[in-house]
């Protein structure tokens, strides 16, 4: 869910939000950690939006994503003794099901960036495998923007 206006959002929709999108990453790398090796790379999906607020009625999603950039600065810290290193990929508007290319918000949001396309998912995958390669390894607490320009 991207959530809404603010004002119109429930107390169950914003807690919704913050558990996918924050409680659910720190659990899921919680404990991940249990089992990662030294040397590990830890990968977080976040969003342009975390960055720039590009439309209305998105403030408290744009929050949630945003937490994920301390997130991924503060474990890199925490972590880069062990040698694993922490990144964020913050993919722009890209064909899914929640933010389809034809979708009725297609349009205005294709509008908004620099390459004029939206991107595809093989495209987060390309900057996900780059970032777990060993060519990577010295890129840590840093977001990738995979935005077609959009926050440029």
């Amino acid at each position: 869910a991207r959530g809404g206006p603010l004002e119109s959002m429930t107390l169950a929709d914003i807690d919704a939000l913050i558990n996918v999108n924050i409680r659910g990453v720190v659990i899921a790398t919680q404990e991940a950690l249990v089992h990662m090796a030294d040397g590990g790379r830890i990968i977080n999906i976040g969003s342009c939006l975390a960055n720039r607020v590009a439309m209305p009625g998105i403030a408290v999603y744009a929050m949630t994503k945003s937490a994920l950039n301390a997130l991924t600065r503060g474990l890199a810290r925490d972590l880069g003794p062990r040698g694993i290193t922490v990144n964020l990929v913050h993919p722009g508007p890209t064909n899914s099901d929640m933010n389809p290319e034809d979708g009725e918000q297609a349009e205005a949001q294709r509008q908004m960036i620099a390459v004029g396309h939206y991107g595809q998912p093989e495209d987060i995958a390309a900057a996900v495998t780059f970032l777990a390669s060993p060519a990577a390894g010295q890129i840590s607490g840093t977001g990738l923007d995979v935005d077609g320009g959009l926050n440029a």
